[in-house]
């Protein structure tokens, strides 16, 4: 008889506008995919291959307070467009990229900087400065059916009410449906998994305590409070 020697974790999910949940099965996030970004970071933005690091599936949280993570000193924000693909596919062309697109929400991508600067010295891969417990705050999921796919539209997060990013999703370096047809040479997409799409520049330090709103114009809000 087969049996579980424990019982399966819950799997994490993402409501939807309008009903019903969105599992999650994999994060993939893009780094480096807004100019002003990729220099306050001190690279060159010149029009690269898009570099692509992950968080696991229960790093994404809807909590309204998440909590502070330990290890570090050095807490970034990095507000993002994020997308939900709904249909399996590999070596995606760009024209029918969209094609595998469920919906749009907004997300963060928290980050340990210290942790990720001390790896990235070393030559080592980033993942405990990317991808610890609830890095990943996201908002509700808005189906592309009822906001369709948006290829502009400002992107702003503040931070206890004080703007601290202000961009917009035209900016990036690599479309969507170019990030969609890259990633898609490397892995098989499938339903349920999520693209943090980059983040434009402004990123900076937070701390306990301090409420975090990222906003898309067209697509969504998130609020969430560092406790």
């Amino acid at each position: 008889m087969t049996f579980f020697v424990f019982p399966p974790p819950a799997p994490t999910v993402l409501p939807v506008s309008g009903g019903g949940l969105f599992p999650v099965r994999r994060v993939f996030c893009v780094g480096r995919n807004y100019a002003d970004h990729v220099r306050e970071m001190g690279n060159d933005p010149d029009r690269e291959p898009p570099v692509f690091f992950t968080k696991p599936a229960d790093a994404i949280s809807t909590r309204p307070n998440i909590p502070f993570p330990s290890a570090t000193r050095n807490l970034h924000y990095e507000g993002e467009l994020v997308v939900a693909i709904g249909k399996e596919g590999a070596e995606i062309s760009t024209g029918e990229a969209l094609q595998h697109v469920f919906g749009y929400s907004v997300g963060c991508d928290l980050t340990r900087r210290d942790l990720q600067a001390a790896a990235k010295k070393g030559g080592q891969p980033w993942d405990m400065g990317k991808a610890f417990d609830f890095s990943g705050p996201v908002g509700v999921l808005h189906p592309a059916k009822e906001i369709g796919h948006p290829a502009t539209g400002a992107l702003t997060l503040s931070v206890n009410g004080e703007t601290k990013q202000q961009g917009d999703i035209a900016q990036m370096i690599w479309s969507i449906p170019e990030v969609i047809a890259s990633l898609s040479t490397y892995v098989r997409l499938a339903p349920g998994d999520l693209i943090f799409s980059g983040t434009p520049a402004g990123v900076g330090p937070v701390v306990k305590g301090d409420r975090i709103e990222i906003h898309v114009d067209g697509v969504a809000t998130h609020v969430f409070t560092l406790v």
